[in-house]
């Protein structure tokens, strides 16, 4: 199993960003992701970074941590422009820039900044277009596209990837399964969903992404050496409110994604309740990463 710390790029400063980033790669996460909205869930007026932007930066400053954002919103880019971001970012980071990408299920955005289209329904269809106008693209060959929100029309994206740019798409719908099926190399599972983890809810979903590797988005109140428990748990609940994260010790953590493992499982986007300051990746490094790759 492999961690890529979640860190939503809110009422923050580049210079934190790259602190942090650097301290997960010393620590063994193999990558750093953030969020993709105009205007952060629960976080309404408080500045917030753009996601490209933030994850060149990022790229920048490291040299093994992939990049990429849990997740890019469809709708906010043209296909092109976003392949193009994609390849340029793919080849600046010699490889290390994964796309995860969805719908938008995130209403506010559509609403009040007039991001189209605004109906569900009609963003999961334009997602299907994107991820074909995308792999099109990637190939290097002259792409001509007729669908019901994009065209094309001789269009040649150089240069081409340096190889395969991963897709991850999150979500578990039907329709959004079959886009996994289809185009994705990895499936995201959000964790507030617990009841799609367990047994065979978990099982069903499992037989609808095809070929697709497992990852989940997972929040975690880690109990550090020498913290005390309750405390970690109240600063949990003001940060995370009703959706309870993982509460745990090194070890207790080590068991919980082990579980995960076994049931294949590859991948996790642990988002931390102290947001992740250096000494707590250090220590999860030593006492949940170490021992999981050991394994």
């Amino acid at each position: 199993m492999e961690f890529i710390l979640f860190l939503p790029q809110i009422r923050t400063s580049f210079e934190r960003l790259v602190a942090t980033a650097q301290a997960a790669e010393q620590a063994g996460f193999v990558g750093m992701a953030g969020m993709d909205h105009i205007e952060a869930p629960g976080s309404l007026g408080q500045p917030t970074f753009e996601t490209t932007t933030v994850n060149t930066w990022i790229a920048a400053r490291t040299t093994r941590l992939k990049v990429g954002s849990l997740i890019t919103c469809d709708a906010f880019r043209h296909p092109a422009m976003l392949a193009h971001h994609a390849v340029t970012l793919d080849h600046a980071s010699n490889g290390r820039f994964e796309l995860g990408i969805g719908w938008g299920s995130w209403a506010p955005d559509f609403e009040k900044f007039g991001i189209e289209p605004d109906q569900p329904r009609d963003r999961v269809a334009r997602l299907g277009e994107t991820l074909e106008v995308l792999k099109a693209l990637w190939s290097g060959e002259s792409v001509d596209y007729d669908g019901r929100f994009h065209k094309l029309r001789g269009a040649v994206l150089a240069p081409k990837p340096l190889g395969k740019i991963p897709i991850l798409i999150g979500g578990s719908g039907p329709k959004t399964l079959a886009l996994v099926r289809q185009h994705a190399d990895w499936w995201n599972l959000d964790t507030r969903y617990t009841d799609k983890l367990q047994g065979q809810a978990f099982e069903d979903l499992r037989a609808q992404i095809g070929s697709a590797r497992i990852s989940i988005q997972q929040k975690v109140a880690y109990v550090t050496p020498g913290a005390v428990r309750e405390e970690v748990a109240e600063k949990a609940r003001r940060r995370f409110g009703r959706t309870a994260p993982r509460l745990g010790t090194g070890p207790e953590l080590v068991e919980y994604f082990s579980e995960l493992a076994d049931r294949r499982v590859e991948r996790v986007y642990a988002w931390f309740s102290d947001l992740a300051p250096p000494g707590t990746l250090e220590q999860f490094g030593e006492e949940v990463i170490k021992p999981m790759s050991d394994k």
